[in-house]
């Protein structure tokens, strides 16, 4: 036994010899290379056959978007691996919690909860790849307290786990890579610096990709920057971000939000801008601040300041193309004037005094005053905005006018504080108000058709605010065709609810919802949806915002006496089989319109409440028989606009446990959602969220959608309207009947990649 147990120790020994020795020439030629990138090419045959193992992969760290990104591995069917530094891939969690992680089956999920309950393995490398992962062996690559990438070997080659002597050396190899990675980075940070040093520095970009981008910028006569856009897809905004840097200045992207700086812009000769590409976008700490696309020309940093004496305008980098699109958003003329917004600026004096102010609003300056106030309307109906808010502040305060888009108000630009009464008496001369009265509130309406050209109305409202000011607030109503039902973005089960329920031959529907949450919208989708030959319908309205054709639409006038339950009389004199009704805010229309669906008549209309079981309690509060309103109701549908992810650029992402339980606590009680929805926690869950690009002016969400709740009239809720039941009782019966609340909509709507919770939250609470 001796003899076979000394033979078998001096085996070992020259096999442990032989492997440092490996180990320390392998070592040798990492420290030696002048580009570790292209090292490994000779390198991964050697590593490979050190470990007996089939595939290769060095993991670096890129610290912007906390992600491992594969700067080398062995096997092309993929071109890039990316994988978020959490505990849900089993590279990740070894960076994430900075330690060897070593599997012996990763499709073995005993194995992995073992090692972490968050820890599970993408299968779907596998798929794309057509490789079989079994073995994984990943040590992270950290040199002292800098985390630089891991260091990940896959598949014995004889199918066995990777032993203790190979945790070992993989920590010793991924301890070398630290230093060689380091110290290369070390290295060209002393070196001359250059444009696109913090892309090479974040493994954005390769060193050897960068003089490949060099070379077909030169062959091909075109921008560096352009080639990294189109043929290497770098972002644009890391791009900028590293010219930024190396300018020594911030970046400026172009974004569409940014408000028009009306009062650095005045006296700024536009062709003079273009051709030197800069432009003002704002004022940083009091200062003007002045985006160029090459902050290093003294030359034109000179001319810059001379146009702005006793200020020291502040720079930032930004792209040509970029700077075009501001100057043409900030100075785009007005098609119907001929006009950019500087040219009306300067047809307008200042006024000091607010008597004159007034007088000379109809002046002939009132001429420039029109030309303002229709660029305004304008431009903010090309951007889609619901509202326009025009709001003065006292003393010598620039006036400030914000617009709506999608849910959410931006600064659209500012007004020197001379021009607001000119401004507010303009918009009350266009809507028919009175203009001497500014002490109490007015309302109207602009056809802005015979003012401006474009067939637009706008709802006018005024309010008088401190200082003796007055604030205007547009509405721009929204003309046009009813969106088709089925592309309101019902879930199945609402959709087919509600298109039955519209098909009744009399009843009562109500929508409700807050202001702008799109209850007409959805209206007129319904009633285009029934609108038929055979059909009769009236509908009253205030104001009439989407027209129809086979409709009988009218407008109520309230100042006459003529308002919503004087037209409900009227159309039941008028044979009608479907009436609209435009908001029900009164006892005397809501009895008419209840009396109107028991006689043969089907009713829609809408409610101010925030969900449908509250709408039964309110109606009933208002005076409504409970037997007469029980026979009436068909149903009530609560509705919310929710602003929608960016179909350009929303990003998928595997949601970690905490967030889906997160998710799951707000849709309800627990074991509620997988019942509901049958969506369960699995390693291919994938969640969308915003990323940001151009389209949508890097906010990562374009458009918004409904969240529907839709409480049906059946005879069990019929039976709890008949007495009085308290609305809690109403909405369990309701949700275990199937109707899902606005916010449960509003999550299923997350797991479909349409929204993220943010956005549901901030719309509605149950």
């Amino acid at each position: 036994m001796e003899p076979v147990e000394k033979n078998h120790d001096v085996q070992n020994l020259k096999s442990e010899v032989e492997y440092r020795t490996r180990l320390q020439e392998i070592s040798n030629k990492i420290y030696s290379a002048a580009r570790i990138d292209e090292i490994f090419i000779d390198l991964k045959d050697e590593i490979t056959a050190l470990f007996a193992c089939e595939r290769l992969t060095i993991y670096y760290v890129d610290g912007i978007k906390r992600e491992l990104v594969s700067r080398f591995k062995s096997g092309e069917e993929i071109g890039e691996i990316r994988v978020p530094i959490s505990p849900g891939s089993i590279a990740g969690y070894s960076v994430f919690n900075q330690k060897l992680v070593n599997v012996g089956n990763v499709y073995d999920d005993a194995e992995l909860k073992k090692i972490d309950p968050a820890l599970g393995f993408d299968k779907s490398w596998d798929k794309k790849s057509g490789f079989v992962t079994r073995q994984v062996l990943v040590v992270p690559i950290i040199y002292k307290s800098f985390l630089l990438g891991a260091l990940q070997l896959i598949n014995r080659k004889d199918g066995t786990v990777f032993d203790e002597r190979d945790e070992v050396y993989v920590t010793e190899l991924a301890e070398v890579l630290g230093i060689a990675l380091h110290n290369q980075k070390r290295l060209a940070s002393s070196k001359r610096v250059t444009k696109f040093d913090y892309l090479l520095e974040n493994h954005i970009l390769t060193q050897k990709e960068l003089n490949d981008a060099v070379a077909l910028a030169r062959n091909r006569k075109e921008n560096i920057e352009k080639i990294l856009l189109d043929d290497f897809k770098i972002d644009k905004k890391h791009i900028g971000e590293s010219l930024a840097r190396f300018y020594k200045v911030s970046f400026q992207p172009y974004d569409d939000a940014v408000p028009i700086p009306t009062d650095l812009l005045h006296g700024l000769k536009v062709g003079f801008m273009r051709a030197n590409f800069w432009v003002p976008v704002g004022t940083e700490n009091d200062e003007p601040r002045i985006a160029i696309d090459n902050p290093h020309d003294l030359q034109r940093l000179s001319e810059i300041r001379a146009l702005f004496p006793d200020k020291s305008p502040v720079f930032s980098f930004c792209f040509k193309e970029d700077i075009r699109r501001f100057i043409d958003r900030f100075t785009q003329a007005d098609h119907q004037q001929g006009l950019s917004m500087d040219d009306i600026l300067s047809q307008l004096q200042d006024a000091e005094e607010e008597e004159e102010e007034s007088q000379s609003a109809l002046s002939e300056e009132s001429s420039a005053v029109v030309q303002l106030v229709n660029k305004v309307v304008l431009d903010s109906f090309a951007r889609g905005a619901s509202d326009i808010h025009i709001e003065p502040y006292p003393g010598k305060q620039n006036t400030q006018i914000r617009v709506r888009v999608d849910g959410a108000c931006t600064l659209y630009q500012t007004i020197p504080y001379s021009y607001r009464n000119a401004i507010v008496s303009r918009i009350k001369i266009m809507a028919d108000l009175d203009i001497a009265e500014r002490r109490k509130p007015q309302d109207g309406k602009i056809k802005f058709k015979k003012y401006g050209g474009k067939d637009i109305e706008l709802r006018v409202a005024t309010v008088p605010t401190q200082g003796g000011l007055e604030d205007v607030v547009m509405r721009i109503l929204a003309a046009g065709e009813p969106i088709p039902l089925d592309k309101m973005g019902f879930s199945d089960r609402n959709y087919e609810n509600f298109v039955q329920t519209i098909q009744q031959p009399y009843g009562i529907i109500f929508v409700c919802g807050p202001t702008g949450s799109g209850k007409t919208t959805t209206l007129h989708s319904a009633l285009g949806f029934i609108n038929k030959p055979e059909r009769k319908i009236w509908t009253a309205e205030d104001p009439v915002e989407i027209t129809q054709k086979g409709l009988r639409q009218v407008q109520v006038m309230p100042k006459i006496g003529f308002d919503f339950a004087a037209a409900m009389r009227s159309f039941l004199r008028a044979d009608p089989d479907v009436i609209m009704v435009g908001e029900m805010r009164d006892k005397e229309t809501t009895q008419i319109g209840i009396e109107a669906s028991l006689t043969g008549h089907l009713v829609f209309s809408t409610l101010h409440t925030n969900s449908a079981p509250e709408s039964v309690t309110r109606l009933l509060d208002m005076g409504m028989d409970p037997f007469n309103f029980a026979d009436a109701i068909l149903c009530i549908l609560a509705q919310r606009l929710v602003r929608t992810l960016c179909k350009n650029c929303k990003e998928a992402y595997h949601p970690t446990r905490e967030e889906y339980d997160e998710i799951v606590r707000d849709y309800g009680e627990e074991g509620e959602f997988e019942e509901h929805t049958g969506i369960r926690y699995t390693d291919s869950l994938e969640l969308r969220r915003p990323k940001g690009c151009d389209r949508c002016n890097q906010t990562g969400y374009a458009g918004r959608m409904g969240l529907h709740e839709l409480l049906v009239g059946t005879d069990t809720v019929k039976r709890l309207i008949q007495r009085k039941a308290p609305m809690e009782e109403i909405r369990d019966l309701a949700i275990e009947e199937g109707m899902r609340t606005l916010k449960q909509d509003g999550i299923i709507k997350v797991f479909g990649g349409h929204t993220d919770l943010l956005q549901v939250r901030k719309v509605c609470i149950k």
